[in-house]
């Protein structure tokens, strides 16, 4: 597994051991041109990645100049294996900062950061339940994680049930890549 783009390309990342899925590197790329095209760059964006694993879409966005980078993971070791992912960045001149949470996601959005994010990755498992990931877009809205602007990226497993958008986001679009599909989201003007 290795950076796709950006001022970390090439670089190596670390791979978790266990139960932990990581993002391919075609469905990565794919995300990273969908949110580039539709928030015109990640430069100095703030990306939050729930259900980080081992972080390798965090890297990414930080390799692509994003200004701020929020990983959550409730894994212990695949923590440790984000951060040790991520800690390359403190070496790169001009990279954004970033923080890992060891934190369930449900937790995590009970907290009252007072920051909004420009772009949401969550890829939890593929076994979760299509309600409980629901469960914490509507935690996204009600805690006010997300601006008026801000993409949703939700990777389920292709032959999974369809997922759908719960009240006050709307589906922007769906891609397929291998195993994975990425439902992209935003929020509702009405919403």
């Amino acid at each position: 597994m290795r950076i796709i783009a950006g001022m970390a390309k090439g670089r190596n990342l670390i791979s978790p051991i266990g139960d932990t899925r990581p993002t391919s590197d075609r469905a990565r790329e794919a995300l990273f041109s969908s949110l580039e095209s539709e928030l015109g760059g990640i430069n100095n964006k703030y990306f939050l990645d729930l259900y980080a694993g081992s972080g390798a879409v965090s890297a990414e966005a930080l390799s692509r100049g994003a200004g701020l980078v929020h990983a959550v993971e409730s894994e212990e070791s695949a923590v440790k294996v984000a951060e040790s992912n991520l800690e390359l960045f403190e070496k790169i001149v001009g990279s954004g900062s970033f923080q890992v949470f060891n934190s369930s996601v449900a937790r995590f959005l009970k907290t009252n950061i007072s920051i909004q994010y420009d772009a949401v990755f969550i890829d939890p498992p593929y076994e979760l339940a299509n309600d409980l990931v629901t469960n914490d877009l509507e935690a996204l809205i009600e805690n006010k994680f997300l601006k008026s602007t801000s993409i949703i990226a939700v990777e389920r497993a292709s032959k999974g049930k369809p997922f759908l958008w719960p009240t006050g986001l709307s589906e922007l679009k769906v891609r397929k890549y291998g195993h994975a599909v990425i439902y992209y989201g935003i929020p509702s003007q009405n919403g």
